[in-house]
């Protein structure tokens, strides 16, 4: 192990993002600092939708149980056309695919809350609140393991205390300080529409789902959530806010009066804002990696600001992992960005695009909107189009750590239950795989496995499990050199029936980086080096 690889990891942040991969690199053993500038976390519900793969990766660190005690297990997002009628319930694809509900509203300072509670009890984790950073300085023979140094403060403080870090990671929001002492600039447009969010309590609104009015008079968002707690967005019209102003009660009181009562006391928050639609220029320089909105900001029309910063801590926490622990060097971590701003950048422009058509103010284009809508969901495949939300972009590895054309190389291996022996007690998939990469083998013969016995193929440093994976209603047996599963309910089957007598190797973080046949495991092994030495 080098110097640097001894060094903890700076986590600068301590919002959503930061606490979610400071969780998940202690719960890999990996040491780290995460500094915050403000005293302890949000109390503002800003982000307030988690969506079933940002579960999952939670479910990697052993908090999706107490996750879900938080959250509403949603059922994805109805919209209703310009005069208020309902025109189509957007759920997903299938449901509980990767293992949780497809779309699950929070309270953000809960979430937070729970988070920094969990970092708290790993000894991995030192904790520092009230602390700004003040300077990055990349030492000059870093690529040789040196590491970086962070200078940190309290405010208000002038003395500075440098730390000496293997990595640092910017999760410290759009106005990242890290981003721009590294110099780095976003690229895309900052909308000058102003909307108005409000939480309010005492809401009666029990839908488990967000709705979305296409009303062009007042564009409205409504998004309850547990325990009487309710979000409300309205697009402002000139003289009736400003950006980060708070309205007047009575503004407020008048938008929300044809849903719902408001007294002043079941305000939690309320305020103004416009948004960006922004990408990074880049995600990596040096040492220094961007995640979240300091690599990325869009449109909340989506819901998928916060999810695709859980993404990118989903990818870049295994990846610090294997190169702090030297199962793979540096060049692993230039995966990242080739793997995650083609899909960060696509949902940036998909959040825009969904709010010109869905938040509307044009009454020709609202129409043009709805008869579409309705003309879609006379067919079947119309039907399916938007109530599956095929019409979103799907995260896939198109570069990167990903071998080979197949048609699942790159998607994400869904969570289906599987039985495992000997008990044949069924578990979640991700029980087995593990936190290491893992290579599977479905329907194959033993004789098949020798192929990968050879000194060409990386088992000893990446540590690679090897799973026997049995379709046809077939029970599994383990070997001494693999573990073995069974389709417990025809998912599994459903999900892998196309790699069939063949080798899928899964990523830590459950991407599929290739499907191959014996005559392929050279190429994908020398793939593996490439990406890893």
């Amino acid at each position: 192990m080098t110097e640097a690889q001894q060094l903890p990891v700076l986590v600068v942040g301590g919002g959503p993002v930061g606490l979610t991969v400071a969780n998940l690199l202690a719960a890999r053993g990996v040491p780290l600092i995460l500094v915050e500038r403000n005293a302890s976390t949000s109390d503002e519900a800003k982000a307030i939708s988690l969506d079933d793969e940002s579960l999952r990766t939670l479910q990697t660190a052993g908090l999706a149980d107490k996750v879900l005690e938080i959250v509403v297990p949603g059922t994805g997002t109805r919209y209703y056309d310009r005069k208020g009628r309902p025109l189509f319930h957007a759920r997903g694809p299938q449901p509980y695919r990767l293992g949780f509900p497809f779309k699950n509203q929070f309270a953000q300072p809960e979430l937070e809350q729970l988070l920094l509670d969990e970092l708290k009890s790993r000894p991995q984790a030192d904790i520092r609140f009230s602390t700004e950073l003040v300077t990055v300085t990349e030492n000059p023979d870093g690529t040789d393991g040196t590491g970086v140094t962070a200078a940190i403060r309290s405010p208000g403080d002038t003395d500075t205390e440098d730390l000496e870090v293997s990595w640092v990671l910017a999760c410290d929001g759009g106005r990242s300080t890290v981003r721009e002492l590294r110099g780095i600039d976003m690229t895309g447009t900052s909308h000058q529409e102003v909307w108005l969010v409000a939480d309010t309590t005492g809401d009666h609104h029990d839908e488990r789902y967000g709705m979305h009015h296409g009303t062009p008079d007042r564009p409205t968002v409504i998004v309850p959530g547990r325990g009487g707690r309710c979000r409300y967005e309205f697009l402002l019209y000139p003289g009736e806010g400003e950006k980060g102003a708070s309205p007047d009660f009575e503004t407020l009181r008048r938008l929300v009066a044809p849903y719902r009562p408001l007294t002043e006391d079941q305000v939690e928050r309320c305020t103004a804002y416009t948004f960006n639609a922004v990408v990074a220029d880049r995600w990596r320089d040096g040492r220094t990696l961007l995640l979240g909105d300091a690599a990325h900001m869009m449109p909340p029309f989506a819901g998928q600001g916060l999810n695709s910063g859980i993404r990118d801590a989903a990818n870049v926490a295994w990846k610090i992992d294997d190169v702090w622990h030297g199962r793979a060097g540096e060049s692993l971590l230039d995966t990242y960005e080739a793997e995650r701003r083609p899909h960060a950048t696509a949902m940036v422009r998909y959040s825009e695009r969904l709010g010109d058509v869905v938040m509307t103010t044009d009454r020709r284009r609202a129409l043009l909107r709805d008869i579409t809508a309705r003309t879609l969901l006379r067919t079947p495949p119309g039907r399916r189009y938007l109530t599956e939300m095929r019409f979103r972009p799907h995260a896939r590895h198109e570069t990167g750590l990903v071998v080979g054309d197949h048609a699942l190389t790159g998607t994400q291996l869904p969570q289906p239950r599987v039985l495992v022996p000997p008990s044949l007690y069924p578990q979640w998939f991700d029980q087995v795989l593990g936190r290491s990469f893992a290579l599977l083998g479905i329907n194959v013969p033993d004789a098949a496995w020798q192929c990968f016995d050879g000194t060409h193929w990386p088992d000893d440093k990446l540590d690679i499990k090897r799973i026997d994976v049995l379709l046809d209603d077939r029970l599994p047996s383990t070997t001494a050199a693999r573990e073995a599963v069974a389709d417990a309910d025809g998912r599994l089957e459903e999900a892998l029936a196309s790699a069939r007598n063949r080798f899928v190797l899964v990523k830590p973080d459950r991407y599929i980086a290739a499907v191959m046949g014996p005559d392929d495991i050279p190429t994908v092994a020398e793939a593996l080096r490439r990406n890893t030495r």
